[in-house]
């Protein structure tokens, strides 16, 4: 499928196909990965992809936006990198005798942040504003970031040189923390075959047009969420803040963010209603990353992860009606 036979006529499902099919096409045996990706794009969240190098992290954020017919740029981190770098900066034109706006590359659908934890953390913290609010503000002035609107980052472990930890509140714009992991044997294989045959992400194409994502993200925020699945949800990220070992856990933040993703990943299953299993699915990707362990949790070897999936052991699903 190319982005001339998409658009009017096409079902979500041909549309969610098609963006997976080109994507898969590049990164082998990753499909729940890809599924992840997808659900932050359908839920207007951020993804943030945390493995150690050479698995694909930057590979996989690359095939998503070439796949997708919208404008996209790429930054890559490091430790010279200035705030303006990434915002954009006001320049005095001589000309006309004022100040004028030159966007910065934060100025796109998809922004491509590779090895973001190698930035300082007041360039970090630049992403703020955008991630959040949609908007970039310098000098005083408001600017408005392009729709739909999707931060993409790679950080490596942050035990390795080189790089700064995102602090919490940068971690909580991030909807999904993942990591890729290594392939399979036969993954690798084909992998490795197509770099010796000399294919590269960049001949990726775009199969879906800019209003067909548009369309998905409308077509997630309209699937039907049943009340007892909402209290199931809250219910969960409320435990997050009681659970044994936590200082900090996930905010109101959490909860809705939870939500946004149950309905998106609710759309690409092929459904227009969230299920329990929606939320178990993603309550771990979307909630871990938002859990801070207290010394206590920490000697005792606990993580997000692991209070996550002790949450859902203990906090009982709706049943069926």
């Amino acid at each position: 499928m190319t982005s001339e036979q998409t658009g009017a006529g096409s079902t979500p499902a041909d549309l969610i196909g098609a963006v997976r099919g080109s994507v898969s096409s590049f990164i082998r045996g990753k499909d729940t990965v890809i599924d992840l990706a997808l659900t932050c794009l359908l839920a207007e969240g951020h993804l943030l992809l945390d493995d150690v190098p050479g698995v694909g992290k930057t590979s996989l954020a690359r095939a998503m936006a070439n796949s997708l017919g919208i404008t996209w740029n790429r930054l890559q981190f490091t430790p010279d990198v200035l705030p303006s770098d990434v915002t954009g900066v006001s320049v005095f034109n001589q000309g006309t005798g004022g100040f004028e706006f030159h966007a910065g590359p934060i100025f796109a659908s998809v922004v491509l942040a590779d090895e973001i934890n190698r930035a300082t953390p007041r360039t970090q913290s630049a992403l703020l504003e955008a991630m959040e609010e949609k908007t970039v503000s310098v000098d005083g002035v408001t600017h408005i970031l392009p729709s739909p609107f999707i931060v993409i980052a790679t950080q490596n472990p942050v035990d390795m040189a080189g790089t700064y930890p995102l602090p919490e509140a940068q971690l909580d714009r991030f909807l999904i923390r993942t990591s890729i992991g290594y392939p399979d044997f036969e993954s690798e294989i084909s992998v490795v075959a197509d770099h010796h045959a000399g294919k590269k992400v960049s001949e990726l194409s775009a199969v879906v047009t800019s209003t067909d994502v548009k369309s998905l993200i409308a077509a997630a925020n309209a699937v039907s969420v049943d009340p007892t699945v909402v209290d199931y949800i809250v219910r969960i990220v409320a435990a997050t803040r009681t659970a044994e070992g936590v200082s900090i856990g996930s905010s109101p933040r959490g909860s809705i963010g939870l939500l946004r993703a149950v309905r998106a990943r609710s759309l690409i299953l092929g459904r227009n209603y969230a299920l329990p299993g929606d939320v178990q699915a993603l309550a771990e990707p979307v909630l871990a990353h938002r859990i801070v362990m207290d010394v206590d949790g920490e000697a005792r070897g606990l993580d997000g992860a692991t209070v996550v999936s002790q949450i859902l052991a203990t906090v009982p699903a709706p049943q069926p009606a």
